[in-house]
């Protein structure tokens, strides 16, 4: 019996527009038959996805640097801009991965449920005052979940496991390297 090893896949795309989509379309059903019993469009939440955001790509930009850098300092650290950069724990960057699609998955659902509302809340805003009130957190509300998804698929990106250097990469070094034909060599 051959066991098969556990694998995390990038994000797909259409589970994304899926996501969205199947949200948004729940959003529009609720707002058009429940508008009045629905609570108001307000700024916190649409805060707190932007901090999120704010934190998955910082989180992406650090991993990134630390994950995606060349070079290995003497004592096993790699090398950074400011000196040795400590590797990146194997578990860390698994629970990165899954915080990744977690925010991507949960920015897609946002965004849809913003995009449902939002088009109601413009046709209704110059009948209902209230609906024009709920716009502009709507609206920030979309910006702030693209934004979650974006941070959530960079973060994503960040977490990969870069390629294994080429064995006759001129960057490796003159052990690495061919010798010339003519049987000289470069050394003097």
């Amino acid at each position: 019996m051959s066991e098969r090893e556990p694998a995390l896949r990038p994000t797909q795309p259409a589970t994304l527009v899926v996501a969205g989509l199947a949200t948004a379309g729940v959003a529009w059903l609720l707002i058009s038959n429940l508008y009045q019993d629905l609570p108001p469009m307000i700024w916190p939440p649409v805060v707190v996805i932007v901090g999120i955001a704010v934190l998955a790509a910082v989180v992406a930009r650090n991993l990134s640097a630390r994950i995606h850098h060349r070079g290995i300092a003497p004592a096993g650290t790699r090398l950074g801009r400011g000196g040795p950069v400590e590797p990146v724990e194997p578990l860390a960057v698994a629970r990165y991965a899954v915080l990744a699609k977690a925010s991507s998955l949960a920015g897609a659902i946002f965004a849809g449920w913003y995009a449902g509302l939002l088009p109601w809340l413009l046709v209704e805003s110059g009948r209902l005052p209230d609906a024009a009130d709920e716009l502009p957190p709507t609206l920030g509300g979309l910006v702030a979940s693209a934004g979650l998804i974006a941070a959530g698929l960079w973060l994503e990106r960040a977490c990969r496991v870069p390629d294994p250097p080429d064995r006759g990469d001129p960057a490796d070094g003159p052990a690495d390297r061919p010798e010339p034909p003519d049987g000289s060599s470069d050394e003097r």
